[in-house]
């Protein structure tokens, strides 16, 4: 029996102090239902401020003028506010926990003979930090996963948008003013360098196509004049990694989405928007390319090689000699210390991580990497609500895993952001998951273990669990 009762019909129920149209002066009232502030809901205002910080949170991931960016100014009231709503960390993202703890204890090892060094302490530091944001990201999205990665994703690609288009206009020198938005004749939007920026646009370029091929967008032109400002953007950075990453992030979003679709509609039109798009594109890239300076800049960067990673000191001769240093050093040659032997960064976040943080930072983050790399694909694959989520976010962070063997990504903040959204989907897919059906196990009658009891009175006993029934026995996967 519950242990509320209903009240007699006609009893009256005592009258709420917070109740609509009571008197400022009833007794009973609080002082604050005679104000304006009355009518607020408190928690509802919290909450409307924690999703607004959230939305600021990621939008501003494209303000990397400096290491201190307006990003980071808004991550810690965003962070406590949403814990103190109470977002918690589900059993699903605990393998995402313990590799990174694993990552982080390696790298603060390392650290400990250098604690002299102020570069070396306050690049640990920010990558803590870092870590920190991807269990935050991870703890965020696993509930109302739809709804805030939606937010999140939406913003991520108002800020693609800001930035390419800022991009494009240093590109052009519009604004007359030096290195801004430009450098090294290549655009760099809001970014430092031009390789981060070309790179951080991809995960815009790949919500904007997937909801064009899949018919979500409700605002088809937009999305179509957005996309083309993203894809301006990173043609015009000159980034190797960044053309060939995102080339691969479309494809493999574009063949899982194909490939996972039953509809033959569907099919078709992402096959004929993909012809469209491809004829469309080596149009505009013939056009771009007739214009002088960018031929002979796009010359120069589709080189397979630069002049920086030739030779016995350079990118590559460093990372064969630097490998060879490493078997002889379990414990790394510590955090940033590669800049100082080699004179230039290693390039390549594997052989980075066994460099900073020794052997166990470099397996955990080899770990890292299968491990989403596992669920990232198989979200992508298997049927669940967050599937089409699953077949944005996780290309656009396999592509960071492949840029990782010619570049340093372990300091991005973007990347980290995917990292939590891709574990907190499989978290909410887990959670989604339906529960395991039972049937009755067979009951000996008469001590006789070859006759069962029918189900029944006398049969399977029936329980309630999480408010639904259930018949004890053997689970029995559907």
């Amino acid at each position: 029996m519950s242990s509320m009762t209903a009240a007699p019909t006609g009893a009256t129920a005592p009258a709420s102090p917070w109740a609509a149209g009571s008197s400022p002066g009833a007794a009973g009232s609080s002082p604050w239902a005679a104000g304006a502030w009355g009518r607020v809901p408190a928690l509802r205002a919290v909450q409307g401020l924690a999703s607004g910080l959230h939305a600021a949170f990621i939008f501003f991931a494209c303000f990397a003028f400096s290491d201190a960016s307006p990003y980071d100014l808004v991550a810690i009231p965003t962070i406590v506010l949403w814990l103190a709503l109470g977002i918690r960390l589900h059993r699903g993202a605990l393998p995402l926990v313990l590799l990174l703890l694993a990552y982080l204890t390696a790298m603060g090892i390392a650290l400990l003979p250098y604690l002299n060094e102020p570069l070396s302490v306050t690049w640990t530091v920010q990558l803590f930090y870092l870590a920190a944001t991807c269990i935050f990201f991870a703890m965020l999205y696993a509930d109302d996963t739809q709804a805030r990665i939606e937010v999140a994703l939406k913003a991520y690609t108002a800020s693609c948008v800001l930035s390419a288009g800022l991009g494009i206009v240093g590109y052009l020198q519009l604004l007359g003013i030096e290195d801004l938005f430009y450098k090294y004749g290549r655009a760099s939007g809001t970014f430092q360098d031009p390789n981060v920026f070309g790179s951080f646009l991809t995960l815009g370029a790949l919500y904007l196509i997937h909801r064009l091929l899949s018919g979500a967008t409700r605002w088809p032109i937009l999305s179509l004049l957005s996309l083309v400002v993203v894809m301006a953007g990173i043609f015009l950075s000159f980034s190797r990694g960044s053309w060939g990453g995102t080339v691969v992030a479309v494809a493999v979003m574009v063949v899982a989405l194909y490939t996972t679709s039953r509809s033959r509609a569907l099919r078709r039109r992402i096959v004929t928007l993909g012809l469209v798009t491809i004829g469309f594109g080596a149009v505009a890239l013939a056009g771009l390319l007739s214009i002088d300076s960018v031929a002979q800049t796009f010359q120069t960067r589709a080189a397979v090689t630069q002049d920086y990673d030739e030779g016995e000191t350079g990118r590559f001769g460093n990372q064969i000699r630097g490998m060879g240093m490493l078997l002889e050093e379990p414990l790394g040659l510590g955090p940033l210390r590669w800049r100082q032997i080699f004179n230039l960064e290693p390039h390549n976040s594997y052989i980075g991580s066994f460099a900073n943080g020794g052997w166990l930072a470099g397996a955990a983050f080899i770990a890292l990497v299968a491990a989403t790399s596992f669920v990232g694909f198989r979200l992508m694959l298997r049927p669940s609500p967050y599937r089409a989520y699953a077949q944005i976010v996780f290309p656009a962070l396999l592509m960071f895993f492949l840029q990782a063997m010619q570049i340093d990504v372990e300091k991005w903040r973007h990347v980290y952001m995917m990292l939590g959204m891709v574990w907190a989907l499989e978290v909410a897919r887990l959670r989604a998951a339906p529960a395991p059906l039972t049937h009755p196990l067979p009951r000996r009658i008469g001590g006789h273990p070859s006759v069962a009891a029918p189900s029944g009175a006398g049969g399977a006993r029936e329980k309630r669990i999480g408010g639904r029934g259930e018949v004890s026995g053997t689970k029995v996967r559907p």
